[in-house]
């Protein structure tokens, strides 16, 4: 055997002899890493926020809210969340010459669930569900009408007339972490009505928590969170 085939011979056990090693070696760090528990905790903390956008929104427009959060974070995977908001609105019609105005609290309850594959991620991508609720009072006035026949102006309107609304949300969003225990990010909520009470003057203008009035609104959110 020349020297030079004695060095493919040995070159092809070596290559031979790599193969069969490197999927039995790769096997087992898969095994290994299939077998590793999640080291994060059940309970993973508790995050306070403030939605942004309802305040920006009430000092552009003839409505918005102020809403907080309250969200538990699980395996970093689910979060309960729970929504506190006081919903206030403004409104007068140039068309119509009705006036409306309302301010009240109102809540939702939900979870969103992380669907990021690292979950522990400094950003994460949402989806989620809630219930929301409120009751409230509203008050509607017009400058009046003529009276055609008698003459003089007759005048409408209805003060602390009661309502409420209960719906549901789908939302989806995306947050991420800015400096410490800070967290900016934003979400767009689409939501149905589930039942209602329209008043014996007819349909509210606006509902806290909800928006104009209507069987379905779009709604969004941009939340500052503080996570510990």
């Amino acid at each position: 055997m020349t020297r030079q085939a004695a060095i493919s011979r040995y070159i092809s056990s070596l290559i031979f002899s790599l193969l069969l090693v490197l999927p039995i070696q790769a096997q087992h760090k898969k095994v290994e890493k299939e077998e590793a528990p999640d080291s994060v905790a059940f309970f993973n903390g508790i995050a306070v926020g403030v939605d942004l956008a309802g305040i920006a929104q009430g000092l552009l427009s003839d409505y918005g809210q102020y809403e907080a959060a309250l969200r538990i974070n699980l395996r970093d995977r689910y979060f309960p969340v729970l929504e506190l908001g006081i919903g206030h609105a403004s409104h007068d019609d140039i068309v119509t010459q009705l006036s409306y105005e309302t301010k009240a609290p109102y809540g939702r309850i939900g979870v969103d669930y992380n669907l990021m594959k690292d979950k522990h991620d400094i950003y994460r991508i949402y989806g989620g569900i809630r219930y929301a609720f409120t009751s409230f009072k509203f008050d509607v006035a017009h400058p009046g009408l003529k009276d055609p026949f008698w003459g003089g102006v007759s005048p409408y309107g209805a003060e602390g007339v009661s309502s409420y609304y209960h719906w549901a949300e789908i939302s989806g969003g995306i947050d991420a972490k800015i400096w410490g225990p800070i967290r900016l990010g934003w979400s767009v909520r689409y939501r149905k009505r589930i039942a209602h009470d329209p008043s014996y003057v007819g349909n509210v203008w606006y509902v806290p928590g909800f928006g104009k009035t209507g069987s379905t609104r779009i709604g969004y959110n941009f939340m500052l969170t503080i996570e510990i």
